[in-house]
């Protein structure tokens, strides 16, 4: 995103919907400055499959690829994204090897995981994550590959997708599909609303935010040791979800991250689904999760808004990570700028 310098931030951002990023965008004399922005994906557009976590099926994998090619998109299949070695795709040269040919692919304008699952921290140090900057192209998908979209934005100005993946989930919808289509085809904004049946809605510190909005999953985001990969979070919107985890952990994590300092200077926090452990079963007198995450991230001064539909529950959202967004408690609503342009 490009910025005219007379242009505040608050101003920039609080006319996304309305087009004043692209405005703001055009005059601005300083683009390299911004996310370098791939263009949008367009019929015929190659998109290239590899499977940097755990192993799926080709049945699970033909549905997501059946979806894109409805799209009229090309699908490529890395040489190992259908193998499995355990608990992990492949062996580790292996993924990394097919991660970093999707990376540096010239001809492809997306990499879309097959699926998170783990192993993605395994190979995450000397994947060729800087390739992008050659040949920018989206890359897309969430949970494990969280460590993946950390990586992104730490090392290039390319913005990634937080969305579900290559093989496609029963939680997902044709409204899920339809979220992930305009994500990736339209250059327009992304507007979620805090949905009241989600179990997070209630998870609220009043107030709007504004900045880049960064994050994934906890998980992950805790497990990633010191300052590797942390992009600089000074000024940004983090996003969390979770999925089976029970609520000590979730206090676990989030402490943990708190006490490296790596919420310090955040703008604000976007809670989207927290699928809770099925063994975690709530007793009375004790913390729900709503609770232990409030009582977390109450403290840290910033707007926090919950009820988002990001992440492993029933009919997620597809959201951009690396774009500046604002964040609106009292309207309900993350507007986040695309990943994409036309």
């Amino acid at each position: 995103m490009q910025r005219h310098p007379s242009l505040s931030r608050r101003a920039l951002i609080g006319g996304l919907a309305a087009g004043a990023v692209a405005a703001a965008a055009t005059a601005s004399p300083a683009a390299a400055k911004g996310p370098r922005r791939p263009k949008k994906l367009v019929p015929g557009d190659l998109v290239v499959v590899p499977a940097p976590g755990g192993p799926s099926t080709a049945a699970a994998v033909a549905r997501g690829v059946a979806i894109l090619e409805g799209w009229g998109l090309r699908v490529e299949l890395t040489e190992h994204a259908l193998d499995t070695f355990g608990y992990l795709s492949a062996p580790d040269a292996d993924r990394l090897a097919d991660l970093d040919y999707a990376l540096a692919h010239p001809e492809a304008k997306a990499l879309m995981t097959v699926r998170g699952g783990y192993g993605t921290t395994r190979i995450i140090d000397d994947a060729d994550v800087e390739a992008l900057e050659d040949h920018p192209k989206l890359v897309i998908g969430y949970s494990d590959i969280t460590a993946l979209h950390m990586a992104i934005a730490e090392q290039t100005r390319v913005p990634t997708l937080h969305s579900p993946m290559m093989a496609w989930s029963s939680n997902n919808t044709p409204e899920t599909a339809e979220s992930l289509r305009r994500a990736v085809m339209t250059a327009d904004p992304v507007v979620l609303e805090r949905d009241p049946a989600e179990p997070t809605a209630a998870v609220e510190v009043p107030g709007t935010a504004y900045g880049k909005l960064l994050g994934g999953n906890l998980s992950l985001l805790a497990a990633e040791p010191d300052r590797s990969n942390w992009p600089d979070m000074d000024g940004a919107i983090l996003l969390i979800e979770e999925v089976e985890e029970a609520r000590y952990r979730v206090d676990n994590m989030l402490t943990r991250v708190i006490r490296a300092g790596h919420f310090d200077g955040l703008a604000g926090i976007a809670v989207g689904q927290f699928v809770p452990h099925p063994l975690d079963q709530h007793k009375p007198g004790e913390w729900t999760m709503n609770e232990v995450i409030t009582d977390r991230l109450g403290t840290l001064g910033v707007p926090v808004l919950g009820g988002l539909k990001i992440g492993h529950g029933p009919d997620p959202r597809v959201v951009p990570l690396g774009t500046e967004a604002v964040l609106d408690t009292a309207a309900g609503t993350l507007t986040v700028e695309a990943a994409v342009k036309n």
